[in-house]
Protein backbone atom coordinates (compact mmCIF):
# COMPACT_ATOMS: atom_id res chain seq x y z
CA UNK A 1 0.00 0.00 0.00
CA UNK A 2 2.52 2.33 1.02
CA UNK A 3 4.74 1.57 -2.03
CA UNK A 4 2.19 2.30 -4.22
CA UNK A 5 1.41 5.85 -2.78
CA UNK A 6 4.81 6.51 -3.19
CA UNK A 7 4.72 5.48 -6.81
CA UNK A 8 1.74 7.62 -7.27
CA UNK A 9 2.71 10.76 -5.56
CA UNK A 10 6.13 10.57 -7.40
CA UNK A 11 5.15 10.23 -11.06
CA UNK A 12 3.53 13.57 -11.47
CA UNK A 13 7.02 14.86 -10.33
CA UNK A 14 8.43 13.03 -13.02
CA UNK A 15 5.92 14.29 -15.53
CA UNK A 16 6.36 17.52 -14.46
CA UNK A 17 10.83 17.08 -15.08
CA UNK A 18 10.16 15.87 -18.51
CA UNK A 19 7.82 18.57 -19.18
CA UNK A 20 10.55 21.30 -18.87
CA UNK A 21 13.20 19.65 -20.90
CA UNK A 22 13.88 20.78 -24.35
CA UNK A 23 11.80 18.81 -26.94
CA UNK A 24 15.05 17.14 -28.38
CA UNK A 25 16.84 16.29 -24.96
CA UNK A 26 13.44 14.29 -24.29
CA UNK A 27 13.96 12.28 -27.58
CA UNK A 28 17.37 11.96 -26.69
CA UNK A 29 16.66 10.79 -23.56
CA UNK A 30 13.74 8.59 -24.31
CA UNK A 31 14.75 7.24 -28.15
CA UNK A 32 15.83 3.68 -28.33
CA UNK A 33 18.46 3.09 -30.77
CA UNK A 34 18.35 0.32 -33.54
CA UNK A 35 21.13 -2.48 -33.04
CA UNK A 36 23.51 -2.20 -35.75
CA UNK A 37 23.52 -4.93 -38.48
CA UNK A 38 26.86 -6.77 -39.25
CA UNK A 39 28.47 -8.03 -41.47
CA UNK A 40 26.92 -11.28 -41.68
CA UNK A 41 23.40 -10.27 -40.92
CA UNK A 42 23.96 -7.66 -43.94
CA UNK A 43 25.27 -9.91 -46.27
CA UNK A 44 21.84 -12.77 -45.78
CA UNK A 45 19.26 -9.90 -45.55
CA UNK A 46 21.12 -8.49 -48.74
CA UNK A 47 20.62 -11.53 -50.68
CA UNK A 48 17.15 -11.86 -49.44
CA UNK A 49 16.61 -8.49 -51.06
CA UNK A 50 17.82 -9.54 -54.14
CA UNK A 51 15.85 -12.89 -54.38
CA UNK A 52 12.53 -11.25 -53.63
CA UNK A 53 13.25 -7.95 -55.99
CA UNK A 54 14.44 -10.73 -58.88
CA UNK A 55 10.59 -11.13 -60.57
CA UNK A 56 9.81 -7.61 -60.49
CA UNK A 57 13.15 -5.85 -62.12
CA UNK A 58 13.00 -9.24 -64.66
CA UNK A 59 9.40 -8.23 -65.39
CA UNK A 60 10.33 -4.31 -66.26
CA UNK A 61 13.48 -5.40 -68.15
CA UNK A 62 11.04 -8.10 -70.17
CA UNK A 63 8.23 -5.01 -70.50
CA UNK A 64 11.02 -2.89 -71.63
CA UNK A 65 11.66 -5.23 -74.26
CA UNK A 66 8.91 -6.44 -75.35
CA UNK A 67 6.50 -2.99 -75.33
CA UNK A 68 9.72 -1.31 -77.26
CA UNK A 69 8.06 -1.02 -80.66
CA UNK A 70 5.92 1.07 -83.05
CA UNK A 71 3.32 -1.39 -84.08
CA UNK A 72 2.07 -5.34 -82.70
CA UNK A 73 4.51 -7.28 -83.91
CA UNK A 74 4.88 -11.24 -82.60
CA UNK A 75 4.44 -10.84 -79.29
CA UNK A 76 5.82 -7.14 -79.08
CA UNK A 77 3.39 -4.71 -79.01
CA UNK A 78 3.49 -1.00 -77.08
CA UNK A 79 1.59 -0.34 -74.04
CA UNK A 80 -1.71 -0.83 -73.86
CA UNK A 81 -1.93 -2.94 -76.69
CA UNK A 82 -2.38 -6.89 -77.08
CA UNK A 83 -0.26 -8.50 -79.38
CA UNK A 84 -0.68 -11.95 -81.10
CA UNK A 85 1.61 -14.32 -82.40
CA UNK A 86 -0.08 -15.80 -85.75
CA UNK A 87 2.76 -19.09 -85.58
CA UNK A 88 4.60 -20.79 -83.16
CA UNK A 89 7.81 -19.61 -81.43
CA UNK A 90 10.84 -20.37 -83.52
CA UNK A 91 14.83 -20.26 -82.61
CA UNK A 92 14.57 -16.60 -82.93
CA UNK A 93 12.44 -15.94 -79.71
CA UNK A 94 14.53 -14.77 -77.05
CA UNK A 95 11.77 -12.53 -74.80
CA UNK A 96 10.61 -15.14 -72.51
CA UNK A 97 13.17 -18.76 -71.37
CA UNK A 98 11.46 -21.96 -72.45
CA UNK A 99 8.43 -20.13 -74.56
CA UNK A 100 5.75 -22.35 -75.23
CA UNK A 101 5.89 -23.46 -78.81
CA UNK A 102 2.52 -25.34 -79.38
CA UNK A 103 -0.19 -22.90 -78.65
CA UNK A 104 -0.46 -19.64 -80.53
CA UNK A 105 0.28 -17.01 -77.53
CA UNK A 106 -0.90 -13.36 -76.69
CA UNK A 107 0.55 -10.62 -74.46
CA UNK A 108 0.07 -7.42 -73.09
CA UNK A 109 1.70 -4.93 -70.81
CA UNK A 110 -0.70 -2.66 -69.86
CA UNK A 111 -1.03 0.57 -67.54
CA UNK A 112 -4.17 0.86 -64.95
CA UNK A 113 -2.48 3.67 -62.93
CA UNK A 114 -5.04 6.01 -64.65
CA UNK A 115 -7.60 3.87 -65.53
CA UNK A 116 -9.15 0.54 -66.25
CA UNK A 117 -8.12 -1.72 -69.55
CA UNK A 118 -11.11 -3.36 -70.59
CA UNK A 119 -10.69 -6.51 -72.34
CA UNK A 120 -13.67 -8.59 -74.02
CA UNK A 121 -13.26 -12.36 -75.29
CA UNK A 122 -15.37 -13.83 -77.95
CA UNK A 123 -17.04 -17.03 -77.83
CA UNK A 124 -14.20 -19.87 -78.51
CA UNK A 125 -16.72 -22.77 -79.97
CA UNK A 126 -15.38 -24.43 -77.36
CA UNK A 127 -11.67 -24.18 -77.84
CA UNK A 128 -9.59 -24.00 -74.78
CA UNK A 129 -7.58 -21.52 -73.99
CA UNK A 130 -6.53 -19.14 -71.21
CA UNK A 131 -5.42 -15.51 -70.49
CA UNK A 132 -3.47 -15.04 -67.45
CA UNK A 133 -3.11 -11.61 -65.71
CA UNK A 134 0.16 -11.59 -63.95
CA UNK A 135 1.16 -8.62 -61.22
CA UNK A 136 5.00 -6.89 -62.20
CA UNK A 137 5.78 -9.54 -58.93
CA UNK A 138 4.91 -12.79 -61.29
CA UNK A 139 2.48 -13.51 -59.38
CA UNK A 140 -0.83 -14.76 -61.41
CA UNK A 141 -4.33 -12.87 -59.89
CA UNK A 142 -6.35 -13.89 -62.15
CA UNK A 143 -7.67 -16.17 -64.95
CA UNK A 144 -9.92 -16.26 -67.75
CA UNK A 145 -10.59 -19.47 -70.37
CA UNK A 146 -12.32 -22.78 -70.91
CA UNK A 147 -11.41 -24.32 -67.21
CA UNK A 148 -12.01 -20.70 -65.18
CA UNK A 149 -14.48 -18.93 -67.11
CA UNK A 150 -16.06 -21.30 -69.78
CA UNK A 151 -15.70 -20.53 -73.33
CA UNK A 152 -18.77 -17.90 -73.57
CA UNK A 153 -18.04 -14.24 -74.60
CA UNK A 154 -17.05 -12.63 -71.70
CA UNK A 155 -16.23 -8.86 -70.80
CA UNK A 156 -14.15 -7.46 -67.93
CA UNK A 157 -12.12 -4.48 -66.71
CA UNK A 158 -8.96 -4.77 -65.18
CA UNK A 159 -8.57 -2.26 -62.11
CA UNK A 160 -5.51 -0.32 -60.44
CA UNK A 161 -5.05 -0.68 -57.16
CA UNK A 162 -6.31 2.33 -55.84
CA UNK A 163 -8.60 2.92 -58.96
CA UNK A 164 -12.62 4.01 -57.84
CA UNK A 165 -15.02 4.95 -60.29
CA UNK A 166 -18.15 3.03 -62.22
CA UNK A 167 -18.04 0.42 -64.97
CA UNK A 168 -20.43 0.16 -67.75
CA UNK A 169 -23.32 -2.03 -67.50
CA UNK A 170 -22.09 -5.39 -67.93
CA UNK A 171 -18.57 -5.33 -67.07
CA UNK A 172 -17.19 -6.66 -64.04
CA UNK A 173 -13.80 -5.77 -61.80
CA UNK A 174 -11.01 -7.42 -61.78
CA UNK A 175 -8.29 -5.59 -59.55
CA UNK A 176 -4.98 -5.95 -60.21
CA UNK A 177 -2.26 -5.07 -57.02
CA UNK A 178 -0.08 -3.74 -59.12
CA UNK A 179 -0.86 -0.30 -61.55
CA UNK A 180 1.21 -2.55 -64.48
CA UNK A 181 -0.22 -5.74 -65.72
CA UNK A 182 0.87 -8.54 -68.33
CA UNK A 183 -1.19 -10.06 -69.88
CA UNK A 184 -0.26 -13.38 -71.16
CA UNK A 185 -2.56 -15.63 -73.34
CA UNK A 186 -2.51 -19.61 -74.71
CA UNK A 187 -5.16 -20.72 -77.23
CA UNK A 188 -5.09 -24.65 -78.56
CA UNK A 189 -3.72 -24.97 -82.50
CA UNK A 190 -3.48 -28.03 -83.75
CA UNK A 191 -0.59 -27.83 -86.06
CA UNK A 192 -0.47 -25.29 -89.09
CA UNK A 193 -3.73 -26.60 -90.51
CA UNK A 194 -5.99 -25.23 -87.58
CA UNK A 195 -3.75 -21.41 -87.48
CA UNK A 196 -6.93 -20.09 -89.67
CA UNK A 197 -9.57 -20.96 -86.99
CA UNK A 198 -7.29 -20.25 -83.88
CA UNK A 199 -6.56 -16.60 -85.14
CA UNK A 200 -9.84 -16.22 -85.95
CA UNK A 201 -10.54 -16.20 -81.88
CA UNK A 202 -7.47 -14.28 -81.47
CA UNK A 203 -8.78 -11.52 -83.53
CA UNK A 204 -11.73 -10.98 -81.30
CA UNK A 205 -10.07 -10.98 -78.68
CA UNK A 206 -10.48 -6.91 -77.97
CA UNK A 207 -8.23 -4.84 -74.92
CA UNK A 208 -8.86 -0.70 -74.70
CA UNK A 209 -8.87 1.69 -72.01
CA UNK A 210 -11.91 2.32 -70.06
CA UNK A 211 -12.30 6.02 -71.95
CA UNK A 212 -12.15 4.44 -75.52
CA UNK A 213 -14.62 1.66 -74.89
CA UNK A 214 -17.30 1.42 -77.08
CA UNK A 215 -15.80 4.16 -78.79
CA UNK A 216 -13.83 3.70 -82.92
CA UNK A 217 -10.10 4.25 -81.98
CA UNK A 218 -7.09 3.81 -83.40
CA UNK A 219 -4.12 2.95 -81.17
CA UNK A 220 -0.79 5.08 -80.97
CA UNK A 221 2.32 4.05 -82.53
CA UNK A 222 4.51 3.10 -79.33
CA UNK A 223 7.47 5.43 -78.62
CA UNK A 224 10.54 3.39 -79.80
CA UNK A 225 13.81 3.74 -77.44
CA UNK A 226 17.26 2.79 -79.96
CA UNK A 227 19.32 2.82 -76.69
CA UNK A 228 17.37 0.03 -75.33
CA UNK A 229 18.80 -2.94 -75.07
CA UNK A 230 16.62 -5.75 -76.96
CA UNK A 231 18.65 -9.25 -75.80
CA UNK A 232 17.35 -12.08 -73.56
CA UNK A 233 15.76 -9.75 -70.31
CA UNK A 234 17.31 -12.68 -67.88
CA UNK A 235 21.02 -12.13 -69.53
CA UNK A 236 20.58 -8.53 -68.65
CA UNK A 237 19.47 -8.46 -65.28
CA UNK A 238 22.08 -10.73 -64.51
CA UNK A 239 24.78 -8.33 -66.19
CA UNK A 240 23.56 -5.63 -63.68
CA UNK A 241 25.22 -3.90 -61.15
CA UNK A 242 23.94 -4.09 -57.54
CA UNK A 243 23.67 0.19 -57.68
CA UNK A 244 21.15 -0.03 -60.97
CA UNK A 245 19.84 -3.24 -59.79
CA UNK A 246 18.15 -1.70 -56.12
CA UNK A 247 17.88 1.67 -57.35
CA UNK A 248 15.56 0.34 -59.95
CA UNK A 249 13.61 -2.18 -57.49
CA UNK A 250 12.93 0.92 -55.19
CA UNK A 251 11.85 2.65 -57.84
CA UNK A 252 9.05 -0.09 -59.31
CA UNK A 253 7.91 -0.47 -55.72
CA UNK A 254 6.18 2.99 -56.07
CA UNK A 255 3.79 1.93 -58.71
CA UNK A 256 4.12 -1.79 -57.73
CA UNK A 257 3.30 -1.83 -54.23
CA UNK A 258 4.66 -5.20 -52.02
CA UNK A 259 2.01 -8.19 -51.42
CA UNK A 260 -0.30 -7.50 -48.48
CA UNK A 261 1.34 -11.31 -47.10
CA UNK A 262 5.05 -9.13 -47.48
CA UNK A 263 5.08 -7.54 -44.03
CA UNK A 264 8.10 -9.28 -42.63
CA UNK A 265 10.07 -9.11 -45.90
CA UNK A 266 9.44 -5.28 -45.91
CA UNK A 267 10.91 -5.06 -42.03
CA UNK A 268 13.77 -6.93 -43.41
CA UNK A 269 14.20 -4.82 -45.84
CA UNK A 270 13.84 -1.37 -44.00
CA UNK A 271 17.00 -2.90 -42.06
CA UNK A 272 19.35 -2.08 -44.73
CA UNK A 273 17.63 1.19 -46.09
CA UNK A 274 15.17 -0.76 -48.29
CA UNK A 275 11.50 0.71 -48.33
CA UNK A 276 8.58 1.02 -50.46
CA UNK A 277 7.29 4.23 -51.86
CA UNK A 278 11.00 5.76 -51.20
CA UNK A 279 14.52 5.95 -53.73
CA UNK A 280 17.22 4.08 -53.04
CA UNK A 281 21.10 5.01 -53.38
CA UNK A 282 23.45 2.10 -52.50
CA UNK A 283 26.03 4.81 -51.99
CA UNK A 284 23.61 6.51 -48.88
CA UNK A 285 24.01 3.28 -46.99
CA UNK A 286 26.49 2.37 -44.80
CA UNK A 287 29.76 0.90 -45.68
CA UNK A 288 28.75 -2.50 -44.51
CA UNK A 289 25.80 -2.65 -46.16
CA UNK A 290 27.10 -1.52 -49.32
CA UNK A 291 29.53 -4.60 -49.40
CA UNK A 292 26.34 -6.80 -48.69
CA UNK A 293 24.20 -5.65 -51.33
CA UNK A 294 27.36 -5.07 -53.59
CA UNK A 295 28.55 -8.74 -53.23
CA UNK A 296 24.54 -9.56 -53.57
CA UNK A 297 23.66 -10.41 -57.11
CA UNK A 298 26.30 -13.02 -57.43
CA UNK A 299 25.59 -15.24 -54.55
CA UNK A 300 21.96 -15.04 -54.48
CA UNK A 301 21.48 -15.65 -58.67
CA UNK A 302 23.34 -19.15 -57.72
CA UNK A 303 20.70 -19.79 -55.33
CA UNK A 304 18.15 -18.44 -57.63
CA UNK A 305 19.20 -20.98 -60.48
CA UNK A 306 19.34 -23.93 -58.20
CA UNK A 307 15.90 -23.17 -57.08
CA UNK A 308 14.21 -24.01 -60.26
CA UNK A 309 17.23 -26.46 -60.86
CA UNK A 310 15.70 -28.42 -57.37
CA UNK A 311 12.19 -27.69 -57.36
CA UNK A 312 8.93 -29.31 -57.53
CA UNK A 313 8.65 -33.04 -56.74
CA UNK A 314 11.46 -35.50 -57.96
CA UNK A 315 9.66 -38.90 -59.54
CA UNK A 316 11.83 -41.13 -62.53
CA UNK A 317 14.80 -38.44 -63.51
CA UNK A 318 11.61 -35.44 -63.43
CA UNK A 319 10.76 -32.50 -61.12
CA UNK A 320 6.93 -31.29 -60.82
CA UNK A 321 6.18 -28.32 -59.03
CA UNK A 322 2.37 -28.68 -57.74
CA UNK A 323 2.68 -25.82 -55.41
CA UNK A 324 4.11 -22.50 -54.91
CA UNK A 325 3.94 -22.00 -58.85
CA UNK A 326 1.47 -19.26 -60.95
CA UNK A 327 1.17 -17.74 -57.16
CA UNK A 328 3.75 -17.90 -54.73
CA UNK A 329 3.11 -16.84 -51.19
CA UNK A 330 6.01 -15.83 -49.00
CA UNK A 331 8.09 -18.47 -51.18
CA UNK A 332 10.18 -15.68 -52.59
CA UNK A 333 12.96 -18.08 -53.54
CA UNK A 334 10.83 -20.59 -55.68
CA UNK A 335 9.32 -17.71 -57.17
CA UNK A 336 12.78 -16.17 -58.37
CA UNK A 337 13.85 -19.41 -59.67
CA UNK A 338 10.71 -20.02 -61.68
CA UNK A 339 10.84 -16.22 -63.01
CA UNK A 340 14.74 -17.37 -63.78
CA UNK A 341 13.55 -20.08 -65.65
CA UNK A 342 10.46 -18.92 -67.16
CA UNK A 343 8.69 -16.12 -66.13
CA UNK A 344 4.68 -16.33 -66.59
CA UNK A 345 4.32 -19.87 -65.31
CA UNK A 346 0.53 -20.53 -64.56
CA UNK A 347 -1.04 -22.36 -61.68
CA UNK A 348 -0.89 -25.82 -61.82
CA UNK A 349 -4.90 -25.88 -62.16
CA UNK A 350 -4.20 -24.68 -65.94
CA UNK A 351 -1.18 -26.43 -66.85
CA UNK A 352 1.50 -28.49 -64.89
CA UNK A 353 5.49 -28.47 -66.26
CA UNK A 354 7.57 -31.41 -65.42
CA UNK A 355 10.90 -31.24 -66.55
CA UNK A 356 13.89 -33.10 -66.79
CA UNK A 357 17.59 -31.99 -66.40
CA UNK A 358 19.41 -35.27 -67.21
CA UNK A 359 18.63 -39.21 -67.92
CA UNK A 360 19.94 -42.09 -65.89
CA UNK A 361 21.77 -39.50 -63.22
CA UNK A 362 23.53 -37.82 -66.34
CA UNK A 363 22.70 -34.44 -67.84
CA UNK A 364 20.89 -34.41 -71.06
CA UNK A 365 23.83 -34.59 -74.45
CA UNK A 366 23.53 -33.96 -77.68
CA UNK A 367 25.70 -37.32 -78.38
CA UNK A 368 23.33 -39.06 -76.58
CA UNK A 369 20.39 -41.13 -78.33
CA UNK A 370 16.96 -41.31 -75.62
CA UNK A 371 13.74 -42.40 -75.44
CA UNK A 372 10.70 -41.68 -73.58
CA UNK A 373 8.71 -44.99 -73.22
CA UNK A 374 4.94 -44.48 -71.79
CA UNK A 375 3.21 -47.57 -71.07
CA UNK A 376 -0.51 -47.81 -72.64
CA UNK A 377 -1.85 -46.40 -68.97
CA UNK A 378 0.71 -44.04 -68.63
CA UNK A 379 -0.13 -41.37 -71.35
CA UNK A 380 -0.34 -38.06 -69.58
CA UNK A 381 -3.44 -37.73 -67.84
CA UNK A 382 -4.98 -34.08 -68.85
CA UNK A 383 -8.43 -32.59 -69.89
CA UNK A 384 -7.14 -30.51 -72.72
CA UNK A 385 -3.65 -31.95 -74.61
CA UNK A 386 -0.16 -32.42 -73.67
CA UNK A 387 3.45 -32.04 -75.20
CA UNK A 388 6.63 -32.15 -74.96
CA UNK A 389 9.56 -29.81 -75.87
CA UNK A 390 12.91 -29.37 -76.18
CA UNK A 391 15.70 -26.31 -75.10
CA UNK A 392 18.73 -25.75 -75.44
CA UNK A 393 21.58 -24.59 -72.62
CA UNK A 394 20.46 -21.06 -73.08
CA UNK A 395 16.84 -22.02 -72.72
CA UNK A 396 15.57 -21.18 -75.98
CA UNK A 397 13.98 -24.03 -78.52
CA UNK A 398 17.40 -25.45 -80.66
CA UNK A 399 17.77 -25.33 -84.15
CA UNK A 400 17.01 -28.83 -85.83
CA UNK A 401 16.60 -29.85 -89.46
CA UNK A 402 12.73 -30.87 -89.12
CA UNK A 403 11.83 -27.46 -87.61
CA UNK A 404 10.33 -29.30 -84.21
CA UNK A 405 10.83 -27.63 -81.15
CA UNK A 406 8.08 -29.88 -79.67
CA UNK A 407 5.71 -33.54 -80.05
CA UNK A 408 2.44 -33.94 -78.41
CA UNK A 409 -1.07 -35.65 -78.77
CA UNK A 410 -2.24 -33.54 -81.45
CA UNK A 411 0.83 -34.84 -83.59
CA UNK A 412 0.17 -38.14 -86.22
CA UNK A 413 2.18 -40.44 -83.47
CA UNK A 414 2.42 -44.21 -83.69
CA UNK A 415 1.69 -45.88 -81.40
CA UNK A 416 3.01 -49.77 -80.55
CA UNK A 417 0.89 -52.24 -81.21
CA UNK A 418 -0.05 -52.87 -77.33
CA UNK A 419 -0.81 -48.87 -77.33
CA UNK A 420 2.56 -47.92 -75.94
CA UNK A 421 4.06 -44.86 -77.04
CA UNK A 422 7.90 -44.64 -77.53
CA UNK A 423 9.22 -40.72 -78.80
CA UNK A 424 12.82 -40.29 -79.19
CA UNK A 425 15.09 -37.44 -78.24
CA UNK A 426 18.34 -37.72 -80.55
CA UNK A 427 19.82 -35.35 -83.19
CA UNK A 428 20.17 -38.20 -85.57
CA UNK A 429 16.76 -39.34 -87.28
CA UNK A 430 15.99 -42.74 -85.44
CA UNK A 431 15.01 -44.04 -88.83
CA UNK A 432 12.03 -43.22 -91.20
CA UNK A 433 9.67 -45.77 -89.33
CA UNK A 434 10.48 -43.40 -86.28
CA UNK A 435 10.51 -40.41 -87.52
CA UNK A 436 6.83 -39.55 -86.58
CA UNK A 437 7.31 -39.93 -83.19
CA UNK A 438 11.17 -37.78 -83.43
CA UNK A 439 11.66 -34.51 -81.70
CA UNK A 440 15.03 -33.87 -82.30
CA UNK A 441 18.41 -32.66 -80.11
CA UNK A 442 20.13 -29.73 -80.77
CA UNK A 443 23.16 -30.22 -83.11
CA UNK A 444 25.72 -29.95 -80.34
CA UNK A 445 25.73 -29.18 -76.57
CA UNK A 446 23.58 -30.11 -73.56
CA UNK A 447 19.63 -29.63 -73.38
CA UNK A 448 16.57 -30.05 -70.86
CA UNK A 449 13.05 -31.68 -71.67
CA UNK A 450 9.53 -30.04 -70.56
CA UNK A 451 6.10 -31.83 -70.48
CA UNK A 452 3.33 -29.42 -70.82
CA UNK A 453 -0.22 -30.61 -69.13
CA UNK A 454 -2.51 -28.32 -70.41
CA UNK A 455 -5.91 -28.35 -68.01
CA UNK A 456 -3.95 -31.53 -65.82
CA UNK A 457 -6.15 -34.42 -64.42
CA UNK A 458 -6.49 -34.68 -60.98
CA UNK A 459 -4.05 -37.70 -61.18
CA UNK A 460 -1.77 -35.31 -62.15
CA UNK A 461 -2.46 -32.47 -59.43
CA UNK A 462 -2.49 -35.06 -56.70
CA UNK A 463 0.98 -36.58 -57.45
CA UNK A 464 -0.75 -40.18 -58.60
CA UNK A 465 0.28 -39.96 -62.07
CA UNK A 466 3.95 -38.93 -62.63
CA UNK A 467 5.82 -39.29 -66.23
CA UNK A 468 8.29 -42.24 -66.87
CA UNK A 469 11.95 -41.85 -67.04
CA UNK A 470 13.52 -40.80 -69.80
CA UNK A 471 16.15 -43.44 -70.99
CA UNK A 472 19.53 -43.50 -72.75
CA UNK A 473 19.75 -46.11 -75.31
CA UNK A 474 22.92 -47.50 -77.02
CA UNK A 475 24.24 -46.22 -80.14
CA UNK A 476 23.62 -47.23 -83.47
CA UNK A 477 26.15 -48.86 -85.98
CA UNK A 478 26.14 -48.45 -89.61
CA UNK A 479 28.99 -50.52 -90.36
CA UNK A 480 32.04 -48.92 -88.33
CA UNK A 481 30.32 -45.23 -87.80
CA UNK A 482 28.62 -44.97 -84.35
CA UNK A 483 25.63 -42.54 -84.68
CA UNK A 484 25.37 -41.03 -81.36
Amino acid sequence: MGQRFIARAVRPALLAAFALLPASAGAQTMAVAAPALSAHEAREIAREAYIYAYPLVLTEITRRVMTNVERPVGLRSPMNQIAHARGFPDTSFADVARPSADTLNSAMFFDTSKEPMVISIPESGGRYYYLSLLDMWSDVFAMRGKRASGTAAQTFAVVGPHWQGRLPNGVGAIRSPTALVWLAGRIQANGKTDLAAAHKLQDGIKAVPLSHYGKPSRPPKGQVDPRQDMSVPASQVEKMHATAFFALFAELMKENPPHPGDAAMLARLKRIGLEPGKAFSLAAVAPETRQALQAAPAEALAQIKAAFANSGRPANGWRTNLTAIGTYGADYLQRAGVAYAGLGFNTPEDAVYPTAFDAEGQPFSSDKRYVLHFGKDQLPKVRAFWSLALYDGQQRVAANPLNRYVIGDRDKLTFNDDGSLDLYVERASPGSDKEANWLPAPASGPFTLSLRLYWPAQEVLKGAWVPPPVRVQPPERIGSRALQ
